[in-house]
């Protein structure tokens, strides 16, 4: 460690933020108790609680080795990762998948053997995006992890089933982070105002400005704390540096209506007592005309500078206060419904709202497969030429492909059975009901593979009549299942009588 990350980290190599740094950074949870929303993951004798929390020398050997943490940004995966050490007193180093090679990946593990063979600290490697890392660099990390050289704690927003090796997953303990409530994003911000790390009370939030604020959040605690550090500042910047005093004086320096001598009487009249001396005050004494400074009052932030804050942050949403979530539901809603007129209503609102137009393609193309589905496969075709048409065209007129698109959905027959199909099929897989492959569908292209018996008495499809060949296609424990039932809508009618006389052939 050199003098500057002496100067900038903790005693475990956990990151010191200084004054500087965004509220965000600042406000990250020392203690446990300081984490919300996982409370799932907490709980006591949980993995997670136990690989924190190491009582006693055979503590740590109870405890996960690795866990992969996975949940949605903003939920909490680098403040825990940062717990697991500094509350162990474990060693920490952090690598970034985005900037990190398996040059670095390797002298990480190479120090942290040379610390547990001469006696030091374990060391827990933190790896942030790690579905960025190629196959080679989480190959990398097998044998530290097998043999327990460090404790790796790895965070994602993808799925560690697409996005992770499956041996290192197989290696790992797999957490999930839920987003969080809209009572964790308003208890975290209300502790951000009051708290020193934060803004110390320096501000307030209008009810109307909080609730805009944890609207727009979505469960992000980075998200909710940006916003605020940009509303503050926003407020902030147009009070004068003179504190606020909590009375009030005239702006020439005058005396305040109440210390005037004898307020309507003339010099040394004494005013209601008569006398000169004391006037004004009740016991006679000398009215003060200096007063020590209040405390100064926090700045209120109103929904205002709020909203005008919000466009500093790059953060576009309703300014007419429609909920982001609640207007892109009903607009999925309606078009699913076919009523066109309210789809095109709640696109109309989302366009003026400023949302991304790509984001309205996206959810376009999802209700195309989703809802449409197979009653009509060209809504889909669509859908995805409206979105590259959208990308490709821009502003102001992409209103106008968006809305053909809508129009083509929301009157477009309706089949969700394609949907319910996959959705089956993975309850299924994920049930274990998986089976092994038919040996004559397995891969016989490799040498050997025929001795194994791969691919012997396979039939070709299209030597078969009507190009249907009469064969096991499921593994044995899944065998007569349906997975697809078309429904009798649009084009998928003509399925349906084709899929009949299809399992006819197929024997199912």
């Amino acid at each position: 460690m050199d003098l500057f990350d002496a100067a900038t980290s903790g005693t475990q190599g956990t990151p010191r933020p200084g004054p500087g740094a965004p509220l965000a950074v600042r406000m990250r949870p020392a203690a446990l108790d300081e984490v919300a929303g996982q409370e799932h993951l907490l709980v006591a004798g949980s993995p997670l609680r136990r690989l924190i929390e190491v009582d006693g020398p055979g503590a740590s050997r109870a405890a996960p080795g690795s866990v992969i943490l996975w949940g949605p940004p903003g939920t909490g995966k680098t403040t825990l990762a940062y717990l697991i050490a500094t509350t162990s007193g474990r060693r920490f180093v952090e690598l970034s998948a985005v900037t990190a090679g398996v040059k670095d990946v390797r002298q990480v593990i190479d120090d942290a053997r040379r610390r547990l063979a001469t006696g030091g600290e374990e060391t827990v490697l933190f790896i942030d995006e790690v579905h960025r890392f190629s196959k080679s660099q989480q190959d990398a990390l097998l044998p530290s992890v097998e043999n327990r050289w460090v404790t790796l704690v790895a965070a994602t927003t993808e799925n560690p089933s697409f996005s992770v090796n499956s041996p290192l997953l197989s290696r790992s303990l797999l957490l999930t982070l839920k987003p969080l409530t809209s009572g964790d994003v308003r208890a975290l911000v209300h502790r951000a105002l009051v708290d020193e790390r934060g803004l110390g009370g320096a501000v307030t939030l209008a009810e109307e400005a909080e609730e805009h604020l944890v609207r727009l959040a979505g469960g992000d605690a980075r998200k909710a704390l940006t916003i605020l550090e940009a509303a503050a500042g926003a407020a902030l910047s147009e009070v004068p540096d003179a504190p606020v005093r909590t009375t009030d004086r005239p702006d020439d320096g005058a005396p305040a209506a109440s210390d005037a001598v004898g307020q309507g009487d003339a010099p040394g009249q004494g005013g209601a007592h008569g006398e000169g001396e004391g006037a004004g005050t009740p016991d006679g004494e000398i009215a003060a005309t200096d007063e020590e400074p209040a405390e100064p009052r926090a700045v209120v932030v109103d929904l205002e500078t709020m909203e005008r804050a919000i466009d500093v942050a790059a953060v576009r949403y309703d300014r007419d206060g429609d909920q982001h979530y609640d207007v892109t539901s009903a607009f999925i809603k309606s078009v699913r419904g076919s009523d066109v007129d309210a789809s095109l209503h709640y696109l109309a609102r989302m366009i003026a709202a400023g949302e991304d137009p790509r984001f309205i393609a996206r959810r376009i193309v999802i209700s195309a497969a989703e809802d449409v589905g197979m009653a009509d496969p060209s809504a889909l075709q669509t859908a995805v030429a409206a979105a590259q048409a959208v990308a490709l065209i821009g502003m102001p007129e992409a209103r106008i492909i968006l809305a053909e698109a809508v129009v083509h959905l929301a009157t477009a027959p309706k089949s969700n059975a394609a949907y319910l199909g996959i959705d089956a099929a993975l309850a299924d897989v994920r049930a274990g009901k998986v089976g092994t492959v038919p040996a004559h569908l397995r891969d016989a292209h490799y040498a050997g593979a025929k001795e194994l018996g791969h691919g012997k008495g396979y039939k070709y499809a299209h030597d078969a009549p009507h190009a249907v060949a009469r064969q096991q296609y499921l593994p044995d424990v899944l065998q007569g299942t349906r997975y697809y039932t078309p429904s009798d809508r649009g084009f998928e009618r003509s399925v349906t009588e084709r899929l009949e006389r299809i399992r006819q052939i197929l024997g199912d």
